[in-house]
């Protein structure tokens, strides 16, 4: 086994952990029901300012240079038998990677801006993070077409080769049609569904590169 392999299989299951820190964090500790209406929503990010700025570093700038590595170790080991389709699979991942980086520091850059902005002007500070948080969710907080991409394609190449347990395979095959369809209006739920079974996906992964 390389160590690049290592290395990557390491990288699953400490995005497994990411998934499983986040959603602990965004839906067991920071409660946002209290603050109603745009203004409220800026108060909630200068109240919370530490673990947002925690919980983004975590989830999106961590995970996304764990998934670089892992990107390229599924890359080196699946590449010979199906070099075409483990390449453009290689080509989202690497894609989804720099989106949710860019997704993450616009998030942290903006909300120290707005947070800055609103002691002086709330209203001003509100409209400034409507607009902030309308790219950083196209970027990579709104759907997640690129990542189901890779996700599907890399099991795909996985289950045409079989490399990798197949049901992990298959379940690999599931998990990226759900973040494909998140861009269907009215199915954003798959987006929820796109993360938990991702940290499902990662750690068998992650299990499987190291073995």
């Amino acid at each position: 086994m390389s160590q690049l392999q290592k290395t990557g299989g390491i990288a699953a299951l400490i995005e497994a952990a990411a998934y499983v820190v986040g959603f602990a964090l965004y839906f067991g500790v920071l409660d946002s029901s209290d603050y109603i209406g745009p203004v409220r929503q800026v108060a909630f990010l200068a109240d919370h300012q530490s673990a947002l700025y925690f919980g983004n570093l975590l989830i999106y700038i961590v995970f996304s240079v764990l998934l670089v590595v892992l990107a390229l170790a599924l890359n080196e080991r699946l590449k010979t038998d199906s070099p075409a389709l483990v390449s453009v699979a290689t080509a989202f991942g690497l894609i989804w990677a720099g989106l949710v980086i860019a997704s993450g520091m616009i998030f942290n850059i903006g909300m120290d801006t707005v947070i800055g902005l609103y002691g002086k002007d709330p209203d001003y500070a509100a409209s400034v993070w409507s607009a902030i948080s309308t790219v950083q969710e196209g970027l990579g907080g709104g759907n997640e077409i690129v990542g189901g991409l890779w996700v599907l394609l890399i099991s795909w190449a996985a289950l045409k080769m079989s490399e990798f347990p197949a049901v992990l395979n298959y379940l690999g095959i599931v998990i990226g049609l759900a973040g494909i369809l998140t861009v269907v209006p009215g199915l954003e739920v798959l987006t929820a569904v796109f993360g938990l079974g991702q940290i499902l996906w990662f750690v068998w992964l992650g299990i499987a590169m190291l073995r």
